[in-house]
């Protein structure tokens, strides 16, 4: 059985439904990338990523993002302990897997000290560097219905994200499900690690290895190039919707987030499959609609699925 089956499995053991954002989450912790999750409250975006920590073995930390945090509530600081005496205290970013819950409700500073950390996989207080721990993932939050009270993330900050994965509704079925399942229990038990740190760190350091044949990186190329300039590929009437196209950034994450993929359908070559089922949580926060698409309630997903059905491979 493919290991994203049976970590999936896992998972829903006690999240209930939410499969594809789950495995999407999955896939983004062995590819190293970090995701930026987006719902409104209350549909278990927290409890995916603390069961896919525990899954894994991983130290997780939530910290509840607020707009009068300071970049040293995150990353921690010098402490003067007297004369001549500081000490250094670490702030809670040094943790493997970190929730930052509602991080648009956080000031410029903090959201740029915490892209800083999961650009550089370091921090610095005072005159020393400290790398953070290995592996370090950072599961952002933000809510798409509340704009009172917070800062909107810049596009080129998003773009640090390997994935930004949209958590809907759960069906009715599921949501009878959890009635039944957790109505009489504040606190779910989560389920015992399925693996460890060290043995997270090796499946990253073997999707590195997994093969890309040329005509799919051409094929990823041609995807990325398209989202700039989609009357290359037969789709004018798209032209004047796109504001900005993706940047080569986008085709390292569909390379890598591909490669993940692969291997956890227990494969050692990425498919044209793996490719299409990426494709979205890797492009949708990367390429930028016109003011007229806004105003006509188009969706950044209906353009990269109508890219994903012309472009072949």
């Amino acid at each position: 059985m493919p290991l994203r089956e049976d970590w999936l499995r896992a998972a829903q053991q006690v999240v209930v439904g939410q499969r594809e954002p789950l495995e999407q989450l999955w896939i983004a912790l062995i590819a190293e990338g970090h995701v930026l999750l987006e719902g409104v409250p209350g549909i278990a975006k927290t409890l995916m990523a603390s069961v896919i920590a525990r899954l894994s073995g991983l130290e997780f930390r939530r910290v509840q993002f607020t707009p009068d945090m300071l970049p040293s509530d995150l990353l921690g600081g010098v402490v003067y302990e007297g004369p001549g005496r500081f000490s250094v205290r670490k702030g809670p970013i040094f943790t493997q897997v970190l929730l930052a819950d509602e991080i648009n409700r956080a000031p410029a500073k903090v959201q740029s000290a915490l892209l800083e950390s999961m650009q550089e996989g370091q921090v610095t207080l005072g005159d020393t560097t400290y790398p953070l721990p290995r592996p370090f993932w950072v599961l952002a939050t933000q809510n798409p219905i509340e704009q009172e009270g917070t800062y909107a993330l810049p596009e080129a900050q998003i773009d640090r994200f390997l994935f930004r994965v949209e958590v809907s509704y759960p069906s009715e079925s599921e949501e009878e499900e959890i009635l039944n399942r957790w109505a009489r229990s504040l606190y779910p038990t989560l389920p015992p690690p399925l693996i460890t740190a060290e043995q997270v760190l090796e499946y990253q350091k073997k999707a590195r290895t997994i093969e890309v044949h040329p005509r799919l990186e051409k094929y990823i190329v041609n995807l990325v190039r398209a989202t700039r300039e989609p009357v290359r590929v037969g789709l004018k009437e798209w032209q004047e919707k796109i504001a900005y196209g993706a940047s080569p950034r986008a085709g390292l994450a569909l390379h890598r987030a591909a490669r993940a993929r692969a291997l956890l359908e227990g494969r050692s070559v990425v498919h044209p499959e793996d490719i299409k089922a990426i494709a979205l949580p890797v492009l949708r926060h990367r390429v930028i609609l016109s003011y007229t698409a806004l105003a006509e309630g188009i969706r950044t997903d209906t353009f990269i699925q109508a890219l994903l059905q012309t472009i072949p491979y």
